[in-house]
Formats: structure tokens, sequence, C-alpha cells
């Protein structure tokens, strides 16, 4: 069957329009801790606290006071926050000049999975990003969070646009499988080349 036509495009924010590295959050938060860089980074993970804090289901300070106990911190809430904001990276030029290029043309839309702490970070330090979308959806926000069919049926049904007639853009594989199996139509973004060459291909 051959592919519904793309109405809207959707993209994911980090790794794909903005640098993320975790690994400059574990760097930043080894002075504070009792713990090695390595036995940091095999104790943090994507657990039930981080992924309710994405849903704005868990305030930004409970967030850190389970960081500070998961990573035995000894820091306060600011030196906690701004090694957690240490992730962000630069903004990803060639991927932000080829969504406004294609916007003329079709709805950009974005989505993005994250928390409370880091959305204040980075909306204050790269407001282009939010100027490029039509709408930016943000899970913390919004209460859902990708790969979940959930979050991508909520948007749908915010843009008005049917699942099949999305065009998504996610660097990560969880992400991209989940928005197919919702009935998306998705890429796999590598490099911003991968943008621009789907987006060559579109009517």
């Amino acid at each position: 069957m051959a592919p519904q036509p793309v109405e809207t495009l959707l993209f994911d924010m980090g790794g794909v329009v903005l640098e993320v590295c975790f690994d400059k959050v574990f760097q930043a938060m080894t002075p504070f801790s009792a713990l090695s860089l390595q036995e940091i980074r095999g104790r943090f993970n994507m657990d039930e606290a981080y992924q309710l804090h994405e849903k704005g289901m868990l305030t930004g300070s409970e967030y850190i006071d389970h960081l500070r106990n998961q990573l035995r911190l000894d820091a306060t809430d600011d030196d906690i926050i701004q090694a957690w904001n240490a992730i962000f990276g630069e903004e990803i030029t060639p991927a932000l000049d080829a969504i406004e290029q294609i916007s003329s043309r079709y709805p950009c839309d974005g989505f993005t999975n994250t928390n409370s702490l880091h959305q204040q970070y980075w909306e204050s330090k790269h407001p282009r990003i939010r100027q490029v979308f039509r709408h930016l959806f943000v899970s913390s926000e919004i209460g859902f969070r990708k790969p979940d069919a959930d979050a991508f049926e909520y948007i749908a049904r915010s843009i008005g646009t049917a699942l099949p007639n999305i065009l998504f853009f996610d660097d990560t594989q969880e992400n991209v499988d989940g928005a197919m199996q919702a009935g998306l139509q998705a890429v796999l973004v590598e490099t911003p080349q991968s943008i621009i060459d789907a987006l060559g291909k579109l009517p």
C-alpha cells in the first residue's frame, strides 16, 4: 500500500535540532558525588521518576531530590540543576535551516520528551527552536511522552491531522518504531542530512 500524502511534519528536538549528551551531565555531577564517573553512569537510568518528571507528574524539586539520593550527590539544588543542564550543546543549524525552508510548504511542529528543568534552560538559551515550529509539544506540559501511542494520538487530535498523514523525525529508534506502530510515517535521523534527504523527496 502506498503511503498516505504527508500533510504535517513533526520533529523531535534533542539530537535533531539541538545537541544533547548525557555523559556531560555525568561528568558535571562527578565533583559532587561519592561515586566515580563510571558508577554514576551505571546508576543513572530513565526510571519511573525520570519518566514521571518528563510527564509533569513529578516536580523539579522532587526530581532533584531523587537524583541526589540516586547518585549520592552532596550539592545544592542550583549545583544539581546546572549539572543537569550540561546535557545541552549547540543548535543543529542545518536541521533548523531545513525546517525553516520547508515550513512555507508544510506545517512543521515539534515534539520533545523533556522536563521542566530542562525546558527552562533551552527556552531561555535557544529561542529559535520554539520560533521555527508552528506548535511545540512538550511532554511535561501535555502529560504524554514518546514512544507511547497516546502521545502521538494526542498530537494528531491537537493539530487536526490524521496519524498516517504525519511524517515524524526522531534520532531514537524506539521512538521511530513507536510512531510507526501508532500509524505515523517516520524517519530515523542519524545526521542533519537524514532530514534534508527526506524533505527533498516530498512533493
